[in-house]
């Protein structure tokens, strides 16, 4: 992973998102939109998360200390977990108020102010969406890879409301027209809808780290892994233990042999094996935490 290239990304996103951010509470209050005000606090709060995102991955790359010596790595998914539950919490708030907005007859607003809030949106999202896609290919981050998902949710949801007043423009005049004041609780309701999937799928991922639930393919690789080199004369069996917390995945393997294995060629021959296992794992060697034991004793396994 391209730790600088993280940075410039998560720094260039949290600038855009508090631009985007001003522009949604601005043409919420001048349109009298909620979805649009929605769509502006939704951004803000997402952009508070940015820079506490950011905060993590410069901790991330330090040292670990004498009170973390594991490193910083659980602090991931944690930042994560919160950004999830934070933003689906607000979806939440924004539905019963969509729904209460229907209930009481919907209201005006001014659509040329939204649609033009709508246009200047949707060119920044989908800039924003190309170009942390692009710059991700060499970054390999997980946090650009979930904000590159947020822009491009952004993006779709914004065109679907520019669309959406559009069509509620063209009905002022129309036999429609009585149903205009409904629009943007609509709006606001199939919004939050759209929007509740991604803070969903961003709790339960960090949740299954924070919880240090195997990683089911890192097992499968692992075990994979472990077949050739069981075939050794004095290899007896193994257990394996994998979890994933952010960046870091753990690997713990403990080999049983015979009480005579290796005895001639000492540690030599312990450290050919670790090498043999560390060369049949994709995961880099930045990015694991890859321990391996001996025993001659099945109680230690």
């Amino acid at each position: 992973m391209n730790a600088y290239l993280e940075q410039r990304a998560l720094k260039i996103s949290t600038a855009m998102t508090l631009l985007v951010a001003s522009l949604g509470v601005a043409f919420g209050l001048l349109s009298g939109s909620r979805s649009i005000l929605f769509d502006g606090v939704f951004s803000t709060i997402d952009a508070a998360m940015s820079l506490l995102a950011l905060f993590v991955s410069r901790l991330v790359m330090k040292e670990s200390s004498q009170r973390f010596q594991l490193g910083y790595w659980h602090f991931e998914p944690m930042v994560a977990a919160l950004n999830g539950s934070i933003l689906l919490l607000l979806c939440f708030y924004a539905f019963l108020n969509a729904i209460s907005g229907l209930m009481e007859g919907g209201r005006e607003l001014a659509f040329d102010v939204a649609i033009g809030y709508a246009v200047i949106v949707c060119a920044a999202c989908y800039g924003m969406f190309f170009f942390e896609r692009r710059l991700n290919r060499r970054a390999r981050s997980e946090f650009v890879r979930i904000d590159t998902q947020g822009w491009l949710m952004a993006a779709l949801i914004t065109s679907a409301l520019l669309v959406a007043f559009i069509a509620a423009l063209l009905m002022q005049d129309t036999a429609l027209a009585a149903w205009t004041p409904y629009v943007d609780s609509a709006l606001l309701a199939v919004l939050t809808l759209c929007f509740m999937p991604v803070p969903i799928g961003i709790v339960r991922r960090a949740m299954g780290e924070i919880m240090m639930i195997a990683p089911p393919a890192l097992d499968a690789e692992v075990h994979a892994s472990m077949v050739p080199v069981m075939r050794r004369d004095g290899l007896l069996e193994y257990s394996s233990h994998v979890a994933k917390s952010g960046r870091v995945h753990t690997i713990e393997i403990h080999l049983l042999t015979t009480p005579e294995f290796a005895r001639d060629a000492g540690v030599a021959r312990l450290d050919e094996i670790r090498e043999e296992i560390a060369s049949r794992l994709s995961i880099p060697g930045e990015q694991r935490w890859f321990t391996l034991s001996f025993t001659a004793e099945r109680r230690w396994l």
